[in-house]
C-alpha cells in the first residue's frame, strides 16, 4: 500500500527527530492514512486510500450498506 492520499496527494513529509541533547537525526511523518470504500458519481464502488482529513471534509461518499436476500 502506498502512502500516498488518492484525494489530495498526501505524501511522507520528512523532518528532524530532536533530542534532549540536542542531537538531530532524520525522521518521517506519515499521513493517517485509512482505506475507505468510495462511490463514484457513476455508480461504481472502489476501495480507496483515503486520509483521515479527507475522510472527514466529507470528500469521500461512502456507498450504502449491502443488502443481503
Amino acid at each position: 500500500m502506498s502512502k500516498k492520499c488518492d484525494f489530495c496527494g498526501k505524501k511522507p513529509q520528512v523532518g528532524n527527530l530532536v533530542s534532549h541533547s540536542n542531537i538531530k537525526t532524520k525522521r518521517r511523518f506519515n499521513p493517517n492514512l485509512q482505506r475507505v470504500r468510495h462511490q463514484f458519481p457513476d455508480g461504481s464502488v472502489r476501495t480507496l486510500t483515503i486520509c483521515t482529513r479527507c475522510l472527514r471534509s466529507g470528500a469521500v461518499i461512502k456507498p450504502l450498506a449491502r443488502k443481503w436476500a
